[in-house]
């Protein structure tokens, strides 16, 4: 592994999904040479498409960048640096033995090293997270630390919202060390643990777990259920007590059942109950939960899942 030069203007940048598009943007307009993107290969977005490039690729083009998806094609522009931002591969040790780099990574290391840091800090309740400029290493998310700012994670922020805010943050941060020099990194610190990419388990809601946890999944985004034998998604909700209720409710709500009242929708937990705002039932686009309301006909003790 080789370091970094002293002045860096050079750069090759390393990134494929939207996410990481804003940071390629701002290293051009800051004025750095970004003479190759290395991005993910093209994909069809759909059945009978053409392949299209990913998001990066297509603001490489526009900006009259040369692209790559083979990260040894960033030995061949004589560059300081390597910017990684989501690349989504793994890069060869012997690209790296001559090629310094540094990856932008969105929590504070290590913890939540891997592929979704933001969505299993919010499952995890952690109430802190931030982003790590930090070099690249072999190894998942093991390399020293240039850089770190913290970030309090807000009660109701969602995974999209709280990346949004991240992003921000580490552009800025991104482009000020690359201006006054990355310094010495520093090792992690702790007990690492891992960030595992969400799959359709993790955003299954479980009625019988807490309205606080089902609130997480929420937030993360895309949780589901099922309601009469369909896919019943959850985009947006909250946690609700009994005195929010503003109405006595006879008996508590079970597990999974449903309760209206003056067009709200509250289902009950194994603690607590949740109040749907925006939903989707499957084959159907989403919606307020007022307007599903209108064509649901919802039975008395009707349940979710």
């Amino acid at each position: 592994m080789i370091s970094p030069p002293g002045e860096i203007n050079r750069l090759v940048f390393f990134g494929t999904p939207t996410v990481a598009v804003p940071f390629l943007e701002a290293l051009c307009v800051q004025g750095f040479d970004v003479g190759l993107v290395v991005t993910g290969p093209n994909k069809r977005r759909s059945r009978r498409a053409e392949p299209t490039p990913s998001p990066v690729g297509a603001a490489a083009r526009a900006a009259g960048i040369a692209v790559s998806h083979k990260a040894a094609d960033a030995l061949n522009v004589a560059a300081d640096l390597g910017v990684v931002v989501a690349f989504g591969q793994i890069i060869q040790p012997f690209v790296l033995d001559k090629l310094a780099m540094v990856n932008v990574h969105f929590s504070l290391l290590p913890r939540w090293r891997g592929a979704a840091p933001v969505e299993r800090a919010i499952l995890a309740g952690d109430t802190t997270t931030g982003v790590c400029l930090m070099e690249v290493a072999e190894g998942l998310d093991t390399g020293r630390v240039y850089r770190q700012v913290r970030l309090p994670i807000a009660l109701e922020v969602t995974a999209a919202a709280l990346t949004a805010e991240l992003v921000d943050i580490a552009v800025a941060m991104l482009v000020e060390a690359l201006r006054t020099g990355l310094g010495t990194p520093e090792p992690q610190q702790g007990t690492p643990t891992y960030a595992n990419k969400i799959n359709t388990q993790d955003r299954q809601l479980h009625w019988d777990r807490s309205a606080q946890i089902l609130h997480r999944q929420v937030r993360v985004g895309g949780a589901w259920t099922t309601w009469r034998n369909k896919t019943f998604k959850v985009w947006q909700a909250e946690q609700i007590s009994p005195a929010q209720m503003q109405v006595e409710i006879a008996q508590p709500l079970g597990v999974g059942q449903i309760y209206v009242d003056d067009q709200q929708v509250v289902v009950g937990t194994g603690n607590g109950w949740l109040r749907l705002i925006e939903v989707q039932v499957q084959g159907s686009s989403r919606q307020q939960v007022q307007d599903w309301l209108r064509g649901a006909r919802l039975a008395p003790g009707e349940q979710m899942g």
